[in-house]
């Protein structure tokens, strides 16, 4: 046999090829799956400080009088920041399984008074306003920072919410 006959008869063989494209769409799949987990993870995170933020901003409104805007007083001298900060940690550190890829930067509470108001009972009515500054790392970041030479890194961005002041 000749070695013409024995490449002709070598390209018409078609035994190992299905190895042959598993193996060339396995690490692909691989890709595919781990980004799929881990922006799940990621999602999954932020979610957990979006119910820290509200929890946060539920405790402000139950904790402060419901006469903060009669009075003038500050907010700072029911609650501080870093006891909302520490109920937003609390939340988002609960429901990571792994190590977290968003963090808290910062907690900041505000009030306002929102006078003439008809929804509510007195006027002017507090409103408190919890927002959390948070610092997300996107899964991957390393092996795109391999790949393309730019890596997505982290983006900081806010979660904010508001409630009504009940008092204690």
């Amino acid at each position: 046999m000749t070695v013409t006959a024995r490449l002709r008869r070598f390209a018409r063989d078609e035994s190992g090829l299905a190895l042959v494209e598993l193996a060339l769409g396995l690490p692909l799949m691989f890709l595919v799956f781990a980004i799929t987990v881990e922006g799940g993870r990621m999602f999954w995170s932020y979610q957990s400080v979006i119910e820290g933020v509200r929890d946060a901003t539920r405790y402000a409104g139950r904790t402060v009088p419901n006469n903060i805007c009669s009075t003038g007083t500050a907010l700072s001298s029911y609650i501080t920041d870093n006891q909302l900060k520490t109920i937003v940690e609390r939340n988002a550190n609960a429901a990571a399984v792994f190590p977290p890829m968003i963090s808290v930067t910062g907690v900041t509470a505000s009030r306002r008074c929102v006078g003439n108001a008809g929804d509510y009972r007195i006027s002017p009515a507090p409103v408190v306003s919890v927002r959390a500054t948070l610092q997300i790392q996107f899964p991957f970041s390393g092996f795109a920072r391999f790949a393309t030479g730019t890596g997505l890194g982290t983006i900081t961005t806010s979660v904010t919410d508001e409630s009504r002041v009940f008092g204690s």
